[in-house]
């Protein structure tokens, strides 16, 4: 029984209930476009559909091609090295980049203002300024020669054997900038007291950031890596700005196979199968990264 005088306190369902009414919407479009298309994506992935969706089913015939493709295994090495060296620099640029802004240093807003500028750009005006400064005829290569090295060699976009560390530099110069402002946000949520008793007890710069900072950052990292992984998976336009998949097939990725396939070789089934692997990519890192984030504060 109630005691007088007390109120009836609302049922769990009916706690901020206009909040929950506002998203239903939300939650329509991402069942219905989201899981309902990334299901249709995965069924037809087993047909044999060309120009239009058919449900004539073959198996894993289209998944045999796909990996039987040349084209497929060079799009997942590049894809591997532009992600595993992108993770890298982009996290180390970004975080020392965040660890001198933190120094309360003169003209920081302009500094992270000039940094943060690139990510402000559409990844197709990125690929074709970097494909201007990388081209050997007016780029880096003959600037440096007209002032008399006329050695030097220096066309990325050129060399089928490193053409995706030209694509790199482009990817790293968009989005490093944005990884610096996430990076610096989570060096200004740490309590000054901290630095000040790390002073206090002689610890050395590199051994607060390295054994205490860092550590308590570990939510920042996590996001910040899922959020690049996610660009990598996806990367596209930076390739058909630089080099639309060349020279030859030398600078394929992932996500150019699946439009290629799709809208110009009119094989929607390989398309269709190209994506599912994709799609199957971006789970294994969101999946544990939900697990990490959500499942470890409920055990908490």
């Amino acid at each position: 029984m109630m005691a007088k005088g007390q109120t009836a306190r609302p049922s769990r369902w009916l706690r901020n209930l206009n909040a929950k009414v506002a998203s239903i919407p939300m939650i329509l479009i991402a069942t219905v476009i989201f899981f309902g298309g990334s299901i249709w994506t995965v069924v037809y992935s087993f047909t044999n559909s060309k120009l239009l969706p058919r449900l004539k089913f073959v198996g894993l015939d289209q998944y045999d091609r796909l990996w039987s493709s040349a084209r497929w295994i060079v799009s997942i090495e590049n894809l591997a090295i532009y992600g595993v060296l992108s993770l890298i620099f982009s996290l180390v640029i970004g975080f020392v980049l965040a660890a001198l802004m933190d120094q309360k240093i003169r003209f920081e807003n302009v500094f992270r203002t000039i940094f943060l500028y690139p990510f402000a750009l559409s990844f197709i005006v990125t690929g074709l300024v970097w494909q201007w400064i990388l081209n050997p005829d007016f780029g880096i290569q003959s600037i440096i020669r007209a002032l008399g090295f006329t050695s030097f060699n220096f066309d990325p976009l050129y060399n089928p054997s490193i053409v995706i560390y030209g694509i790199l530099i482009a990817g790293l110069w968009q989005g490093t900038g944005l990884v610096m402002c996430l990076m610096l946000a989570g060096l200004r949520g740490i309590d000054e007291d901290i630095w000040k008793a790390s002073r206090v007890d002689g610890i050395p710069t590199w051994k607060t950031y390295v054994l205490i900072i860092i550590p308590m950052m570990r939510p920042v990292f996590i996001t910040t890596l899922v959020i690049i992984t996610s660009g990598i998976v996806k990367v596209y336009d930076l390739v058909v700005a630089q080099t639309s998949g060349g020279p030859g097939i030398a600078s394929e990725v992932p996500a150019k196979y699946v439009y290629d396939y799709m809208f110009q070789a009119q094989n929607l089934g390989q398309g269709f199968a190209a994506s599912t692997m994709m799609l199957l990519t971006v789970a294994i890192i969101v999946i544990p990264w939900a697990y990490l984030e959500f499942g470890g504060r409920k055990r908490g």
